[in-house]
């Protein structure tokens, strides 16, 4: 089975620049935040991390600090980028704790989850 990649837009309507290759990001570790019908978490925000926002996150349930040496996952720290689902941000943003964004690296679809006027607020 093939899954087929949305076209890669940024919310401003461009042509979707990398996230982060360094850790490698993204629904498709592809470094971009790109997205398809079988990514049912919208990991389309393109994300700078923060000690605030990874201690939140940990809270709620999603580790990404935690190195998980089976999945080849290093951890993540303050400052790299990170493909975000949409939801997650959308509640960081509730609850007043939401990272920096990179618009021009955040998927359009993600404007399915989040208003662009929110996303806008935290552009770096």
């Amino acid at each position: 089975m093939t899954i087929k990649k949305d076209a890669s837009v940024n919310v401003l309507g461009g042509t979707l620049e990398a996230c982060s290759a360094e850790p490698l990001t993204g629904f498709f570790r592809d470094g971009h935040c790109n997205t398809c019908a079988a990514d049912q978490g919208s990991h389309t925000v393109c994300a700078v991390l923060t000690a605030e926002f990874l201690a939140y996150s940990k809270y709620v349930g999603n580790d990404l600090s935690t190195p998980r040496p089976e999945f080849n996952f290093a951890g993540l720290k303050p400052g790299d980028q990170w493909c975000l689902c949409a939801g997650r941000f959308l509640q960081a943003h509730d609850e007043g704790c939401a990272p920096k964004v990179h618009l021009q690296a955040t998927h359009l679809r993600a404007l399915d989850v989040v208003p662009l006027e929110v996303l806008e607020i935290y552009a770096v």
